[in-house]
């Protein structure tokens, strides 16, 4: 077994300086550089302490605005209980949620007429999700709940309301029994969890990314994905607009520069055609007069004959 060259130096530390994790060897340094690492060190505890008082001071802000923003929620989930199926519109419109629904929880959440999340008093032990339905073909509750709050053991941890499923309408045991048939035919693309698998599920509540998505993207404001496909079209048709515009235009140049160029060229060639007869006309006339005069300056041409001549 091969050894090593060189015996490890004695693990000297920084005096106040233990964050590197015990046992950790670590170079001696001169007596300049302990004293900078002193120093820095010093420096880290003081930005540590600042730290924990903005947390403080962020926590009692966050606090304050909570408070004034609810009386605006409420009036807000009052307002959205005149639009049909907003809270279902808005789920399916979003990535992450829409994943997760499969059609008979989507046709469940239909009976979705409010949503809330409630942050508790100390923010940082937790918060519930409400969903509350009408009447339904499905289960009796009125109110579903979903709560996130830090165990005994101060790690955290989550909990569901009980749902009370009517008779052979139980959409969880549904999923799984599609989940089993899907596995035993090898078919492959079935999502593992749904929307009601997601809201029993107490596995990993630090890791629970769809109670995130809720809590800090749907329900600030939902009306921006309520509106997702209104959005869409009208910048698809402003888009259309733009891209048959332009198709229209470039082909309007580029027929006018062809009918234009082979005009031209049309004209040319007649303006060369027309020269030609003329100059050819005129040369005819000249050699014609020439040869009459000649023949009359030597007596060769009768009279009659030269009139007719020069008739012709």
């Amino acid at each position: 077994m091969a050894t090593s060259g060189a015996t490890a130096k004695k693990v000297r530390k920084v005096e106040g300086v233990g964050s590197a994790g015990e046992g950790d060897e670590s170079r001696d340094y001169d007596a300049e550089t302990q004293k900078a690492l002193e120093e820095i060190d010093a420096c880290q505890d003081e930005i540590d302490s600042l730290n924990e008082k903005a947390s403080e001071e962020i926590l009692k802000v966050e606090q304050k605005y909570n408070k004034l923003r609810k009386p605006f929620f409420e009036k807000r989930n009052e307002i959205i209980k005149k639009i049909p199926n907003f809270w279902v519109t808005a789920f399916i419109n979003h990535p992450q949620i829409s994943a997760i629904l499969d059609e008979e929880e989507e046709e469940c959440l239909h009976y979705l007429n409010k949503l809330e999340v409630e942050e508790f008093e100390d923010i940082k032990s937790g918060y519930r999700i409400k969903f509350y339905f009408d009447e339904n073909i499905f289960f009796q509750n009125n109110v579903l709940t979903k709560e996130f709050h830090l165990g005994s053991s101060g790690d955290p941890a989550s909990q569901s309301s009980q749902i009370v499923w009517k008779e052979n309408m139980d959409l969880m045991k549904k999923h799984q029994e599609k989940m089993q048939t899907a596995k035993n035919s090898r078919k492959r693309g079935h999502q593992h969890r749904s929307f009601f698998s997601w809201f029993m599920d107490h596995g990993d509540p630090s890791a629970d990314d769809i109670a995130e998505v809720i809590k800090d993207d749907i329900w600030p404001n939902p009306l921006q994905y309520f509106l997702v496909p209104d959005i869409e079209v009208e910048n698809g048709l402003e888009g259309e607009d733009d891209d048959s515009d332009e198709e229209v235009d470039d082909s309007v140049v580029v027929v006018e520069e062809d009918e234009d160029g082979e005009g031209d060229d049309d004209d040319v060639e007649e303006e060369d055609v027309d020269e030609e007869e003329v100059y050819g006309e005129d040369e005819g006339d000249d050699d014609a007069d020439l040869a009459l005069e000649e023949a009359e300056g030597e007596g060769e041409i009768p009279e009659g004959e030269t009139e007719e001549a020069g008739d012709e």
